[in-house]
């Protein structure tokens, strides 16, 4: 089998393994959704429900709601940095544009999200 050969059949197997992908996994191939940033905002915006009792008196002070706070995660930008973990529990640090304003949320979440999936807003700070 000479050189040519073997190239042509690399690219037919990478074609059909290449459709096959797309076939399997569609948008999720091109897109960054299985990063780890993706899939923390796709868990707050989905879940953010509740707040606690300070956070609440910070989201009235901004003025906003917790709907718009949970909105405003989908463009923002989760500082993995500044992750804590205590226990089976996990705080995440996300940057928000929060009613013009640059703001800094503190989120509470349970590690293992089969048990809870529901994430709490814990803090609001001005950035």
């Amino acid at each position: 089998m000479n050189l040519a050969r073997r190239i042509r059949l690399f690219i037919i197997g990478l074609l059909i393994g290449g459709v096959a992908a797309w076939f399997f996994f569609g948008e999720r191939i091109t897109s960054g959704a299985w990063m780890p940033e993706a899939r923390i905002k796709l868990r707050l915006k989905e879940t953010l429900v509740k707040s606690t009792p300070e956070a609440s008196s910070s989201i009235a002070s901004w003025p906003t709601t917790i709907d718009n706070v949970r909105a405003s995660v989908a463009n923002g930008e989760v500082i993995l940095k500044e992750t804590r973990r205590h226990g089976d529990s996990l705080t995440y640090t996300v940057d928000v544009s929060l009613a013009g304003k640059p703001a800094r949320l503190k989120v509470l979440v349970l590690e293992d999200f089969r048990i809870d999936s529901m994430a709490t807003l814990v803090g609001i700070a001005q950035r």
